[in-house]
């Protein structure tokens, strides 16, 4: 399954790039994220709890950031194991450019389940996915234009 979007962000595109690589940022806006620890260069690991239809589970895995041509672009991709609700993984693509508004973050999601989840019938996991990606873009634009974290000069 794949996603793609865009959001319009009201700040300079190396403030964007420096909070797409900020740990604290990333746990702030992953929906579920407990833990997110680590850096794009030695990786992240993270702990994230998710309801999809009538099964719950707490996913631990890695996300690694490849591809990576600051501050434009590079690709950020993880998978998580849930036990016996199975496995989640999947990646995205992430594009910066300057736009008279600030940055236009454009983002294409490719996502994969398997096990117990995957049972659940791809309308609802293909909804859920997509839920998932917007609130995150969502979050993250709230916490980049919000100043949560702030680390602009």
């Amino acid at each position: 399954m794949e996603l793609t979007g865009t959001r319009i962000i009201a700040a300079p595109r190396d403030v964007v790039w420096a909070r797409l690589n900020d740990a604290d940022t990333l746990r702030a806006c992953i929906p579920g994220c407990s833990e997110l620890t680590g850096n794009p260069d030695d990786g992240f690991e993270a702990v994230v709890t998710q309801k999809v239809g009538p099964v719950k589970a707490t996913f631990k895995g890695a996300v690694v950031v490849t591809d990576a041509r600051p501050p434009e672009s590079y690709r950020i991709s993880g998978e998580g194991k849930g036990g016996v609700a199975g496995f989640a993984k999947g990646g995205a693509n992430v594009t910066l450019a300057e736009v008279e508004e600030g940055t236009e973050l454009s983002y294409a999601v490719d996502a994969k389940v398997g096990g117990k989840i995957a049972q659940l019938g791809s309308r609802l996991i293909d909804s859920f996915s997509a839920k998932m990606a917007d609130t995150f873009f969502e979050n993250f634009k709230t916490q980049v234009e919000g100043g949560g974290g702030d680390e602009t000069a």
